[in-house]
């Protein structure tokens, strides 16, 4: 027997009332100020991208600095995606949002990224840039030397982008029998370990930053 179009309405209406359903992807860790891994409601790892936004590389003045902001909106945290499109490291390139809070607009307003002009849609993006270089919130108060675009930074520095993956794809770095932070010989071998290779005894307070002694 089919419900009744009252008792329809009502469920709607509750449902509405009640808000979104709340977000089912729990961030697992974060690699550096635009890129972290979720675990998705079906069980899967996802790498997920921020869309419209390019922050500094790990290397390059404030590159720490940014991933820990990004670590402080998202960490422990579950969130919801609006995926814009899969780039070709094979990463969900979306707008992500704790509660209310838009993650990539964010860090913006933070001063933790530049905008990306290459795929930039959101026009709001050029404001809230141009705001934090105003005021001079966090890469912004670097020397003009040191503010470097991260897309101008990587055409100089090719194998040098840990969130690309170049350095698995290349055979740098491989997972395999190491399990402790004494066997990592860098904070980004250490990132590759947790996120590529499931070691999560890397990360023992689960915030997303392995081997605090070499990633802090």
């Amino acid at each position: 027997m089919s419900a009744h179009p009252i008792a329809l309405s009502l469920l709607v209406f509750l449902q509405l009332a009640a808000g979104p359903l709340p977000s089912t992807n729990r961030v697992l860790s974060v690699s550096d100020g635009d890129t972290l891994t979720v675990l998705t409601s079906d069980g899967a790892r996802e790498v997920v991208r921020l869309a419209e936004i390019d922050s500094p590389e790990g290397a390059q003045p404030y590159g720490d600095r940014a991933r820990r902001e990004l670590v402080e909106l998202v960490s422990r945290k579950y969130v919801r995606l609006e995926p814009r499109d899969t780039d070709r490291y094979g990463r969900t390139v979306a707008r992500v949002y704790v509660g209310d809070v838009d993650v990539n607009a964010e860090m913006l307003r933070r001063g933790a990224a530049w905008v990306y002009p290459k795929y930039l849609h959101d026009e709001s993006f050029s404001a809230l840039e141009k705001d934090a270089r105003a005021q001079k919130r966090g890469l912004w108060a670097l020397p003009a030397s040191e503010r470097v675009p991260p897309w101008e930074w990587r055409r100089s520095h090719p194998r040098s982008h840990p969130s690309d993956h170049s350095k698995s794809e290349s055979g740098d770095f491989r997972c395999g029998t190491k399990m402790r932070c004494s066997e990592m010989s860098s904070c980004e071998e250490a990132h590759f370990y947790l996120e590529k290779c499931g070691a999560s005894r890397l990360d023992p307070d689960r915030d997303g930053v392995p081997c605090e002694s070499l990633c802090r």
